[in-house]
């Protein structure tokens, strides 16, 4: 009983350091894939228009209330 035991714990710690090795070698590939893009693909100033305009699209405001008309109009309490 004692040898299933200490084999157990020996698997378990076998495995978590599997575990804890992957892991760690993730964190590093991505801070390097990261670090890789940033250097050779900059952003460029305003490759994002939605996030530089102040306020909504007015075509999009109009649809959004078009369809709560329509869905209170469909479902209206009498």
């Amino acid at each position: 009983m004692n040898e299933m035991l200490s084999s157990g714990i020996e698997l378990m710690l076998i495995g978590m350091a599997i575990v804890y090795g992957f892991l760690a070698m993730l964190v590093l590939a991505i801070g390097a894939m990261s670090s890789f893009v940033q250097r050779y693909f900059p952003e460029m100033p305003g490759s994002h228009p939605a996030l530089t305009q102040h306020g909504e699209d007015p075509g999009t405001i109009a649809a959004i209330s078009a369809a709560v008309h329509q869905y209170r109009k469909k479902y209206q309490k009498n």
